[in-house]
C-alpha cells in the first residue's frame, strides 16, 4: 500500500463489496471489458479526429508500453497539465494500464502549483504542452525538476527539447516491449487511481486519493442518475482533469455505457453550439457562469440545440431564473443541478423531482449508503430543516487526504465522516439546499480559491501591512475576489500594481484578485478576529451602490 494513503476501514470495505458497489477490479480491467464490448463504437471525438473503443484500447496499450520503456512504474505519481485534447484522454487510460497515478492538475496552473503537487506527491513525471497561449512550460518544468529529485521524466505535447520526451512520439511510435509486460502488472483495486485536488483552505491544495474501486463506482452510479446510455453524447469544455468532467459521470461514466465523448478546448458559445448541432450532443456539463454566457449569446438561435437532454451544472449554486431561461431556449432540456466534491459524495436533482424541488435544491445523494449528517459547532446533529455543516461518509468518499495525518485529524470526525465545510439544510423533499460554507474559499465560476493562499502572497508586498481576501458577488462568475488591505505608512497601492506583483509569484491567473479596497483598519469579531463577514457585506453594499449610479 502507498505510504501516506488512508484506506477504508475493513468492515466498511466488506460492506461495500457485499452490496456490489465495489467490483475489486482495477480501472484498467474495468475498461478492458468496455473496450471489447463496444469495440466498433466511436468513443472519443476531438475536432476531426475520432477514436473507436478498440482504437483507444490499442493506442493506450502502445502508449503504456512506451511509458514503461522510458521508466514509468506502477504507483508512480504523474502531473499532467494538459488542455482538453484527445492526448490527455489517451494518457489517462494508458496510465491506468500501468497503475501509475495522475494528479488532476490544470493547464492554467503555473510554477507555484506544479512545484507544490510534485513535492507533495513525490511525482516522477510531468506531462505538459510546449505552450499555452503565450506561456511556455518547459522552463518552469526544468525549475520544478531542479527542486524535486523525484522528478525524472519530462514529457511534452509539442516540440520536444533535449531532456524531454515527445508525447506524440510515445503515442505513435510502435512499442518494442512485449505486451505481456502490462498483463504482468498487478494493480490493487484499493490503491489510488488518481489524486484529485482539494480547494484547500490552508494555502496548499491537498491530494485526494480516489481508489480504483470507489472511482469506478462513482462514475457508474452518476451515469445512472444522469440517464446515460449507449446513444448518449457528451460535450466537454470544462477542464477534463476536474472530477465532474472526468468521472461524475464524465468521460468514465459515458464510456462505461459505450457512449461518445466530444472534447473541446475552449468555451466560445458559437463553437459549442456548432458541436452540439453536429454531433447531436445529449449531455453538456457547465458551471452557472458558462450557462449564463451561453443562453445570452445571440448565436444560440442560429443552431439546432434540440438534441440536448441534460445540462449538468455544478461548482456553484444556480439561480432559478437561469434554469427557466434555459428551458425557454431549449424546451426539451433538463438543467440538472448537482452538488459534488472531489472528495466523494455526489448529490443530483432527478428528472422525477417536482418542479419546485428542481428549482430550489441541489439534489440528494446518489447512493443509499451515502451517510449524511448536518452538524452544529458542537458536532451535534441539527434539527430537521436547520442549517449545519455537511459531513459525509460512503463507498466513494475518502477516509483521509494523502500524507497529512495532522490535517486529517481535524477534517474527519472520530467515526470517519468527512467535514466538507459546506453549510446545508434538508429540504422537506429529502433533497438538500446549499446555504453557504464555513471554509475560507472563493468560488470563482466553479474554481475554488484558497483565500489564505493569496493572502500569504499579498503579505509579501512591501506596501502591505495586513490583508483579507473575501468573495464579492458577480452576476456572471457567481463570486470574484476582493482584496482588502491595510497599507504601511507613507505607501500606496493600486490593483494593477498588486496583480503585477502576484504574477511574479507564478500562480494561476484565476487566483488573482479583481478588486482592491484600502482600509485604515479591519472590522473584528467579538473574538478579536478579522470579520470577513463584515468585509463581505461592505463590498456587497458598495457594489450595489455603484450599480445604482
Amino acid at each position: 500500500m502507498l505510504e501516506g494513503f488512508v484506506p477504508f476501514p475493513k468492515e466498511f470495505a466488506a460492506k461495500y463489496r457485499e452490496k456490489g458497489y465495489w467490483q475489486d477490479k482495477s480501472l484498467a480491467n474495468e475498461f478492458g471489458v468496455v473496450y471489447q464490448t463496444f469495440s466498433e463504437r466511436v468513443a472519443l471525438v476531438d475536432g476531426d479526429q475520432e477514436f473507436t473503443y478498440a482504437q483507444i484500447d490499442r493506442i493506450t496499450t502502445n502508449l503504456a508500453l512506451n511509458l514503461l520503456d522510458i521508466g514509468l512504474r506502477p504507483l508512480d505519481r504523474v502531473v499532467p497539465t494538459l488542455p482538453n485534447v484527445h492526448e490527455f484522454v489517451l494518457l489517462y487510460f494508458a496510465l491506468q494500464k500501468i497503475g501509475a497515478i495522475p494528479i488532476a492538475a490544470l493547464v492554467t496552473h503555473r510554477f507555484a502549483e506544479i512545484n507544490q503537487f510534485t513535492q507533495l506527491s513525490q511525482s516522477t513525471t510531468c506531462v505538459y504542452p510546449d505552450r499555452s497561449g503565450d506561456f511556455e512550460f518547459s522552463p518552469i518544468i526544468e525549475r520544478v525538476q531542479a527542486q524535486n529529485p523525484s522528478l525524472k521524466i519530462r514529457i511534452v505535447l509539442g516540440q520536444a527539447k533535449p531532456g524531454e520526451h515527445s508525447l506524440r512520439d510515445l503515442i505513435d511510435r510502435p512499442a518494442t516491449l512485449d505486451p505481456q509486460r502490462l498483463k504482468s502488472i498487478q494493480i490493487d483495486p484499493m490503491d489510488p487511481c488518481i489524486f484529485q485536488l482539494s480547494g484547500g483552505t490552508t494555502g496548499i491544495p491537498k491530494l485526494i486519493p480516489r481508489t480504483n474501486n470507489d472511482y469506478a463506482y462513482n462514475s457508474k452510479v452518476a451515469a445512472s442518475v444522469c440517464e446515460v446510455n449507449a446513444e448518449s453524447v457528451l460535450l466537454l469544455v470544462l477542464p477534463i482533469a476536474h472530477n465532474l468532467p472526468l468521472a461524475c459521470p464524465g468521460i468514465q461514466g459515458f464510456m462505461f455505457n459505450g457512449a461518445k465523448v466530444v472534447v473541446h478546448h475552449n468555451t466560445r458559445p458559437k463553437e459549442m453550439f456548432a458541436l452540439i448541432q453536429k454531433h447531436k450532443v445529449t449531455h453538456l456539463k457547465v458551471v452557472p457562469a458558462l450557462l449564463i454566457r451561453l443562453i445570452n449569446d445571440p448565436s444560440a438561435t442560429e443552431f439546432d440545440l434540440s438534441s440536448l437532454k441534460f445540462i449538468q451544472s455544478g461548482g456553484q449554486r444556480m439561480q432559478p431564473e437561469v434554469r427557466l431561461k434555459t428551458r425557454a431556449l431549449i424546451p426539451g432540456v433538463f438543467v440538472q443541478e448537482n452538488f459534488g466534491m472531489s472528495e466523494g459524495t455526489l448529490m443530483f436533482v432527478r428528472t422525477t423531482d417536482p418542479d419546485e424541488v428542481k428549482m430550489q435544491t441541489c439534489g440528494r445523494p446518489v447512493c443509499e449508503d451515502d451517510e449524511v449528517k448536518l452538524l452544529d459547532e458542537e458536532d451535534r446533529e441539527v434539527a430537521l430543516g436547520e442549517v449545519g455543516e455537511l459531513t459525509v461518509r460512503g463507498p466513494y468518499t475518502l477516509r483521509g487526504y494523502y500524507g497529512v495525518p495532522e490535517y486529517n485529524a481535524r477534517q474527519f470526525t472520530s467515526d470517519g465522516f468527512y467535514r466538507s465545510g459546506d453549510l446545508m439544510r434538508m429540504h422537506p423533499s429529502g433533497n438538500y439546499v446549499v446555504e453557504g460554507r464555513k471554509k475560507d474559499l472563493i468560488n470563482r465560476g466553479g474554481e475554488k480559491i484558497s483565500a489564505e493562499e493569496v493572502e500569504n502572497l499579498i503579505l509579501m508586498h512591501p506596501s502591505v501591512q495586513n490583508v483579507a481576501c473575501v468573495p464579492m458577488p458577480d452576476p456572471n462568475m457567481g463570486e470574484k475576489m476582493c482584496a482588502f488591505v491595510i497599507l504601511k505608512s507613507s505607501t500606496s497601492l493600486v490593483l494593477k500594481d498588486l496583480v503585477d506583483f502576484l504574477l511574479t509569484k507564478e500562480i494561476a491567473k484565476f487566483k488573482l484578485p479583481e478588486r482592491l479596497e484600502v482600509l485604515a483598519d479591519f472590522p473584528v469579531s467579538t473574538f478579536g478576529k478579522v470579520s470577513k463577514k463584515a468585509l463581505g457585506e461592505l463590498i456587497t453594499e458598495k457594489l450595489s451602490k455603484e450599480a445604482a449610479h
